[in-house]
């Protein structure tokens, strides 16, 4: 399997959807799918502190084969949990004793909001904290998890010299979430990008409405909706390594294949006719018809119209808690929030919507459908770690 930076496979293993038996994980079916990958190419694996037994369970496996060698392991720093630098040690500790390994591959500042974030880590002392763990040989690579806007991506890319990053990024993500401007924008720096969500969770598999699934079996090219999705990334060499939660042998033998066979720069341009009639499809589907181009932007609130629409937008098409947990991390999880009850009605974006939509009658939708009253709850407990 091609590797295209840091010596990472171009298919990773994201390991928060390991099959579960009941409320655990199975893992019978996890060390299989794992020895599976494994003897096929798949050396980068990614978790979480927050994804619930799945460090444990990736570390068990690995080490009960002797695997650890052969597999670069990813996990994330649980920033909105941190208050100091001990604490922040503590964490790291009891990860590397879950994973059963004395150094992580790749360290993530997962779900990292915005620069104001960054710059409270900073002076809590995070920067002698990773020169430490890099000449102890604890941690080899530095990045971050993201999900918001292009704008506020780029600007945390400029902060910090990171050896990777991961985004949220697919063809119907193309302008929205970090977008193709900010995947673009990192390949520009010599940054490789590691793409999550590359099928929206299954809205681009079995979650296609029917004219977009009869659209990709009409096509000339003969795939399935799932190796549509991947090779639209893999086409990109901005694309290093795409994560994919494979939870059983069916899909991981398909994704291997697809990856095994794949090459930047080999859609056709008919083939890319096809993504634009599926992306219409999907779209006839939708609340709010905004396409993310940014024009509405700047709100002099600081409201991040694009995003909050994407969210809302979500919420149907995907499923509702899709579309709140969104709406969390991209508008609320961050020292200056960007949520739509913060629009005064000034109506100055609408002055520029091209596709002139009721902005503001569309944030008041926002607001009643996911502002509701377990958000409130959940926004009042984050103001005391985002700040």
């Amino acid at each position: 399997m091609e590797q295209r930076k840091l010596g990472m496979s171009i298919l990773g293993y994201g390991c928060m959807r390991f099959p579960k038996k009941g409320s655990r994980i199975d893992m019978k079916k996890t060390e299989e799918l794992i020895a599976y990958g494994i003897s096929h190419g798949i050396n980068y694996f990614d978790t979480a502190y927050i994804y619930k037994g799945s460090e444990k369970a990736l570390g068990a496996v690995l080490a009960k084969n002797g695997w650890r060698k052969q597999v670069m392991i990813a996990t994330k720093m649980p920033h909105y949990l941190i208050k100091s630098i001990e604490g922040l040690e503590k964490v790291f500790q009891e990860q590397l004793d879950r994973l059963q390994t004395d150094y992580v591959d790749s360290y993530l500042m997962h779900m990292l909001p915005d620069a104001k974030i960054w710059e409270r880590l900073v002076k809590m002392g995070i920067l002698h904290w990773i020169e430490e763990k890099r000449a102890s040989g604890q941690i080899k690579y530095i990045g971050f998890s993201y999900h918001g806007g292009s704008s506020q991506f780029m600007e945390l890319l400029d902060l910090y010299p990171w050896d990777f990053c991961q985004v949220q990024y697919n063809y119907m993500d193309e302008h929205s979430q970090a977008g193709r401007r900010g995947v673009e924008y990192a390949a520009e720096k010599g940054i490789p990008v590691i793409v999550m969500e590359p099928l929206r969770g299954g809205l681009l598999t079995e979650g296609l409405p029917q004219k977009g699934k009869e659209t990709f079996a009409e096509a000339e090219t003969k795939r399935s909706p799932a190796e549509w999705g991947l090779r639209w990334l893999w086409n990109q060499p901005a694309v290093s390594t795409v994560l994919s939660g494979m939870d059983s042998m069916e899909i991981l033998q398909e994704n291997i294949r697809t990856a095994q066979s794949v090459k930047a720069g080999e859609i056709t341009d008919e083939e890319h006719r096809v993504f634009a009639s599926v992306k219409a499809a999907i779209n006839e589907t939708i609340k709010i018809p905004c396409t993310g181009c940014g024009y509405c932007q700047p709100c002099p609130k600081g409201v991040d119209i694009p995003g909050i629409f994407r969210c809302y937008n979500a919420s149907y098409a995907d499923s509702f808690i899709t579309g709140m947990r969104e709406y969390l991390m991209c508008t609320t999880f961050r020292v200056q929030r960007t949520n739509a009850s913060l629009c005064i009605r000034c109506g100055k974006c609408e002055m520029h919507c091209p596709q002139e939509i009721a902005i503001r009658g569309g944030l008041q939708q926002v607001v009643k459908r996911l502002e509701n009253p377990a958000y409130k709850v959940i926004a009042l407990g984050s103001k005391a770690v985002f700040r």
